[in-house]
């Protein structure tokens, strides 16, 4: 078998293992073959013992839930890489819910040669990965895992949701998720949500109740995160779009520019010092808080929304500290 099939092969288990709406005539395609030779392919699955079977409620062929796949050979590279994100991130939880990657990786060191190993060992000691803190997911990993198994089996949710408030909302919705989100120290489920009949995306901590369907449903194939986000400053995608131009003083300039904001930011830096942030947003309820973060060090210039926003609050909070203690 040349390595272009044993490549091949690979390729298919790692698609239906991801997706289970994957069918022969989409394999055929993303794999530049014609259908007969996929079917070949999973001749050769079957006779391997790699447990694929069709599945008529998604369409698609799926990889039994059981199955994995024997141990890869890794790179001194390759494996410190994995070793130091599942030792710093998942195992200290930074991220909730990655300690099952790290318990994967420690049956793989287990699995490398004692050189490498004792090499990834002695790297890792010497690296360190801060993410911004969040909260311990303990008490929501029953949500975390009852959203992910409704997306791998394509079966709707009964939910009931928590508003900003906390105060629990007693109306019960059906929800299909599409996708699970880590951003800004907290997970998310992005799906369409009937009661509001459309797609948003929820916090998994405000979950109120969660509860197994058996109603199948399915993902819309033009769906992706960045589309459903658009122009979103972080994670809420407001209307309609704005043009954004703010100016930072010069003891603000450098920081600001080295980070990247925004996929569409731009800066323009002036004799002065001071540099000029653009950017095009979806809303203005995400960055208002970001201008107000940088305090006396940046004034709005457009849109005029924008500017008041932070006018108003700026007023609130002088207003807020004169009043008596």
């Amino acid at each position: 078998m040349s390595y272009t099939r044993i490549h091949r092969l690979l390729r298919i288990i790692t698609l239906i293992q991801s997706d289970p709406g994957w069918t022969a005539k989409r394999l055929a395609e993303e794999c530049a073959v014609d259908e007969r030779t996929i079917f070949r392919d999973f001749n050769e699955l079957e006779g391997v013992g790699i447990p694929y079977f069709f599945d008529p409620d998604t369409g698609g062929y799926r990889i039994g839930k059981d199955f994995f796949l024997p141990p890869v050979q890794l790179s001194p590279d390759e494996a410190l890489a994995l070793a130091v994100l599942c030792e710093q991130v998942a195992q200290s939880d930074q991220i909730a819910y990655l300690r099952p990657a790290w318990r994967a990786m420690a049956k793989v060191m287990a699995a490398l040669p004692v050189s490498v190993r004792d090499e990834v060992a002695g790297l890792a000691r010497a690296t360190t990965i801060r993410t911004a803190a969040s909260m311990p997911g303990d008490g929501h990993q029953d949500v975390y895992e009852q959203i992910r198994d409704a997306i791998l089996d394509r079966t709707a949710l009964v939910c009931r949701y928590e508003s900003n408030s906390g105060e629990s909302d007693a109306e019960e919705f059906d929800f299909e998720p599409y996708s699970l989100m880590f951003a800004m120290r907290a997970w998310y489920a992005i799906g369409f949500h009937a009661g509001r009949a459309g797609v948003r995306t929820l916090k998994l901590s405000r979950f109120a109740m969660i509860r197994p369907t058996h109603r199948p449903y399915q993902i819309p194939p033009t769906f992706s995160v960045d589309a459903h986000l658009g122009n979103a400053w972080r994670m809420i995608r407001g209307t309609p779009d704005h043009a954004v131009e703010i100016r930072f003083d010069a003891a603000f300039a450098q920081t600001v520019s080295d980070t990247r904001w925004h996929k569409t930011q731009e800066f323009e830096f002036h004799p002065d010092g001071s540099t000029t942030f653009r950017c095009t947003v979806s809303g203005l309820d995400e960055i208002v808080w970001w201008v107000l973060s940088h305090g006396p060090h940046c004034r709005v210039i457009k849109p005029p929304e924008l500017a008041e926003r932070i006018r108003q609050h700026a007023k609130d909070t002088l207003d807020l500290y004169a009043a008596p203690a």
